[in-house]
């Protein structure tokens, strides 16, 4: 049986892609710093996805919050995000928060197996 953890993170971005979003970007606060953690993509219903785009829309900013991006390569699973895949993101104001389930923490320090639960 698999026994997912639960915690809430800041939603600090997107990637683009259908007609609302691809993936959110999300990261907690560590030392004053906000830090990258994942892109979630399950979780969100078809209704969700609008209503949450219209809410990161009010929120998008040019400059990425996170401090530790970009990284340097895609990471194991993919998880990592470089400079390339950060072309495709939209950026926010780190004022949206919600609850994520995963896995576990990757050694890089990145969520495996995310999946929005709510806000």
């Amino acid at each position: 049986m698999r026994v997912n953890r639960s915690q809430e993170f800041i939603i600090g971005g997107y990637s683009i892609g259908g007609s609302t979003f691809d993936a959110v970007i999300v990261g907690h606060v560590a030392d004053g710093k906000l830090l990258y953690v994942a892109r979630t993509r399950s979780g969100f219903t078809p209704a969700l996805r609008a209503e949450l785009l219209r809410k990161m829309k009010r929120l998008e900013v040019e400059a990425c919050p996170f401090c530790n991006l970009p990284e340097k390569r895609p990471g194991r699973w993919g998880e990592g995000l470089t400079a390339d895949k950060m072309k495709e993101c939209r950026w926010l104001r780190p004022e949206l928060a919600g609850q994520f389930e995963f896995l576990e923490w990757t050694e890089d320090g990145h969520l495996r197996h995310s999946r929005f639960v709510g806000m």
